[in-house]
């Protein structure tokens, strides 16, 4: 396969792990997903993951831009067939040009791990990165609002983390996904999150998950969508970054694009970051 170069020079390739999300698929991203592909191409990316999300189990749990348009259960689910069917058809046409690993990014709430399985079964996805958005059922990354509803139903702030850890843990028991997507997001409205980390309980459940991960052996998807959104670090976290080098977790760059416009976006500062730091920049790809 003729892979696509970058004319950087001294930084190992660009490589997405967690990428691809388009308007064609999904309301709170833009444009075509050839449109996306063909930025990845030009921005000299030799490989790349099209993760794009799951479709829902349940009205309550669809997007709440999909939800403003009006868009159906049934319509989510042939949307995600539709970009399962495109998403393979674009594979093929770029095989010589890039490298294109066709995935899917799961949801974490009642019902999901049904739903997983079954898309699993339907459409043989390369991948799946396996991601927490909702504690107890309550979408927590949305808005600051909805942020606030989910620290309400955990009871407190230090509860919440310590629920979507354990969310966290579960999901990665149950399903093993190659991927794990942003560790940390549940940090996503919180100022105070680095002296969050330092306690016990929560500290412990990160130990525990991260324990987990590398006795299964996976990929941890090392996200800079933070950087866009006006965090100083990506997800992971430096505090738990260090944990993760130390042992010896395979971390891999993802720039969790939603759009031409983000394609690539931080992701040289993510990998200079990560050769800073030791990691190895063999990067392992999905499977």
């Amino acid at each position: 396969m003729t892979q696509a170069k970058s004319n950087r020079t001294g930084l190992p390739a660009r490589v997405s792990i967690h990428g691809g999300h388009s308007g064609e698929f999904c309301r709170h991203a833009k444009d075509r997903l050839q449109e996306v592909i063909d930025a990845y191409l030009q921005n000299g990316f030799e490989w790349v993951g099209i993760t794009e999300h799951m479709p829902p189990v349940d009205p309550r749990f669809m997007d709440p831009d999909d939800v403003n348009a009006g868009i159906t259960l049934k319509q989510a689910y042939q949307r995600f067939e539709q970009y399962m069917t495109v998403c393979r058809e674009l594979q093929q046409k770029y095989k010589a040009k890039i490298q294109i690993f066709v995935g899917f990014e799961i949801e974490t709430y009642t019902g999901s791990l049904e739903m997983v399985h079954q898309l699993l079964n339907q459409f043989s996805p390369d991948y799946i990165v396996g991601s927490v958005h909702h504690v107890k059922d309550i979408l927590f990354d949305f808005s600051a609002e909805d942020y606030a509803q989910a620290i309400q139903r955990s009871g407190s702030v230090e509860n919440l983390y310590c629920d979507y850890f354990d969310t966290q843990y579960d999901m990665l028991v149950a399903l093993e996904p190659a991927v794990v997507g942003h560790f940390d997001l549940i940090r996503i409205f919180d100022p105070h999150y680095r002296d969050r980390f330092e306690n016990d309980a929560i500290s412990n459940r990160i130990q525990r998950n991260l324990e987990l991960i590398k006795n299964l052996d996976l990929i941890m998807d090392f996200n800079v969508r933070s950087l866009s959104k006006g965090a100083d670090e990506p997800y992971i976290s430096h505090n738990i970054l260090a944990k993760v080098q130390q042992m010896g977790i395979a971390v891999v760059p993802g720039d969790d694009s939603h759009g031409v416009d983000t394609v690539g976006r931080h992701i040289d500062e993510a990998i200079q970051l990560l050769v800073d730091w030791g990691f190895n920049t063999d990067w392992r790809k999905p499977s």
